[in-house]
């Protein structure tokens, strides 16, 4: 068990969110689905939590009524290894009411803010040459979805 667990406070939705993040990352799995009983303040037998794992992080997800929403303060960063894992991750989860808003970042049907983020990039960023760094930085401020080889010929100059 993870020692921190992000907990996602939905309105009701909890357990179709858990289900379609599982379906968008491999190695993910449903775990534990807790029901209200009879002291509520849910319904009794609907969904109050569910546990979902997703590429080994554990999350909790609490249907809890309207009262809190998402918002961009926290977001969920994915690292990503190739061009396809970007372009998988991002049209998965702008699909269905999602939307992409700038670099990289982009806010899912429910209102979770996600960064899609390629590997390169940081390792462009992180360049010792500080033209380079500067070249990638201007570049990703322009882009909506992370596009590597526009990064690398930004870092080429």
């Amino acid at each position: 068990m993870h020692t921190i667990t992000p907990f996602l406070s939905f309105d009701s939705q909890a357990e179709e969110a858990a289900a379609f993040f599982v379906s968008v990352f491999p190695d993910s799995t449903i775990g534990k689905v807790a029901r209200y009983g009879e002291a509520g303040p849910g319904p009794v037998s609907s969904v109050m939590t569910v546990a979902f794992t997703l590429r080994g992080q554990e999350f909790t997800a609490l249907n809890g009524g309207p009262v809190y929403q998402f918002n961009p303060a926290v977001s969920f960063v994915v690292d990503c290894a190739t061009q396809e894992e970007v372009d998988h991750y991002w049209e998965a989860l702008t699909a269905d009411g999602g939307a992409p808003v700038q670099c990289g970042w982009l806010t899912d049907k429910f209102g979770l803010s996600w960064q899609i983020v390629p590997r390169r990039l940081i390792e462009l960023m992180s360049s010792p040459d500080p033209e380079v760094a500067k070249r990638v930085t201007e570049a990703m401020l322009k882009m909506i979805k992370l596009d590597i080889a526009g990064l690398e010929a930004a870092a080429l100059g």
